[in-house]
């Protein structure tokens, strides 16, 4: 009767190891690819909310046409694009490098309402008020 050995069973330990420390640089560069596409799906939506907001006075078209240009040169895409008054209302995407899947945000740009501007004053101590 033969007798096994254990030669080799350093090399196979080893092998295994090696493909689970590659799994896990995977798997991080993989959230942080989509931590960093997130960042630059709202950096995007505030860009293009922002910079149509100053637009939205002459209307929906105009305001969504000027946000999606700052979208755009952020490397994103626009998703959605609303005016309701003097609000707009944008929302982007960015699609992940590594991994089938994209980032979504949203951004809103307008005119400070009465009622936060009334908490704004009241949260100032007495003698910092205007």
């Amino acid at each position: 009767m033969r007798r096994w050995d254990d030669r080799g069973a350093a090399s196979i330990f080893v092998l295994g190891v090696g493909l689970v420390l590659v799994s896990l640089g995977l798997a991080g560069a993989t959230v942080g690819a989509a931590r960093v596409a997130r960042h630059q799906a709202g950096a995007a939506a505030d860009f293009g909310a922002l910079a149509g907001g100053r637009h939205a006075v002459e209307g929906e078209a105009t305001a969504c046409a000027v946000a999606r240009h700052y979208v755009e040169a952020n490397s994103a895409r626009m998703t959605g694009c609303a005016v309701t008054g003097l609000e707009i209302v944008v929302r982007t995407e960015v699609a992940l490098v590594v991994f089938p899947a994209s980032a979504e945000a949203a951004s809103r740009a307008g005119p400070v309402s009465a009622s936060a501007g009334d908490l704004l004053e009241q949260a100032l101590p007495r003698g910092r008020r205007r």
